[in-house]
């Protein structure tokens, strides 16, 4: 098993892309924190995981929460070796003077803020315990951007210039930071990012932009993110993993 004796923590856990990663790890040896602010999510996911895993309510804009989401984590399985942050949200698609200031606000605390918390947090437990794996969840839309989401855009550009900064400077202390940048996935989020209803022939529009003909599944980040957690990927830090089927070529 590739992450035997290992502990991750994983922030939007509790459906999603998140949710998959959660029960990919469980059965490759890790035992996982189940982050969500959907506390009852969180705990329905832990459930099905069993011992293996515990859940923790938390919104990741709040920088007591993960603090206590960490604390929390150590404190059932002794230590985090891997933190993934991948909550995220977005405004809906719609013209750039659309989004009003909360909104834009919002979605930087979310997707932004997060990762200065959960910096914050873990990097002392990190180097007291000699290193450790933050994965970031940017996106696509931070490579190559589409019209209507530009306040989203610009986010997820944050996230991922932020990844690569954070590995230079932690690299010394045996932290390696990465990020996955995924395509539109088969999430919650899909109307959010379309501007339109999920329709057969809205779908296909989207589709039709991604060179292996269709969207990112939670299974894609699943793999993605145990590859780069793993021992596997000692020697890669600061890396953008596009998770995009050729989208960004």
């Amino acid at each position: 098993m590739r992450l035997e004796n290992k502990t991750a923590l994983i922030t939007g856990a509790a459906s999603g892309f998140g949710r998959e990663m959660a029960r990919r790890f469980v059965r490759e040896g890790a035992r996982v924190a189940v982050v969500d602010l959907n506390g009852d999510g969180a705990k329905a996911v832990a459930a099905e995981l069993g011992d293996a895993a515990i859940a923790v309510t938390c919104d990741v804009a709040n920088g007591k929460q993960v603090a206590d989401a960490v604390a929390a984590t150590i404190k059932a399985f002794g230590r985090v070796d891997i933190a993934i942050n991948n909550a995220g949200w977005s405004h809906k698609n719609q013209p750039v003077l659309d989004v009003d200031e909360a909104t834009f606000k919002k979605v930087y605390a979310i997707n932004v803020d997060s990762i200065f918390h959960m910096t914050h947090a873990i990097v002392p437990h990190w180097r007291e315990i000699g290193g450790g794996v933050m994965i970031n969840v940017g996106s696509t839309a931070g490579i190559r951007p589409r019209p209507g989401l530009v306040w989203y855009n610009s986010t997820k550009g944050a996230v991922n210039l932020m990844t690569k900064a954070l590995a230079v400077e932690l690299a010394a202390d045996k932290i390696r930071v990465c990020g996955l940048a995924p395509v539109m996935g088969a999430t919650a989020l899909l109307e959010t990012f379309m501007g339109m209803p999920d329709t057969p022939e809205n779908r296909a529009k989207f589709i039709a932009t991604i060179p292996m003909g269709r969207l990112c599944e939670p299974e894609d980040m699943a793999n993605s993110a145990l590859f780069l957690a793993s021992d596997e990927a000692q020697f890669l830090t600061g890396v953008i993993l596009e998770v995009d089927g050729g989208r960004t070529i």
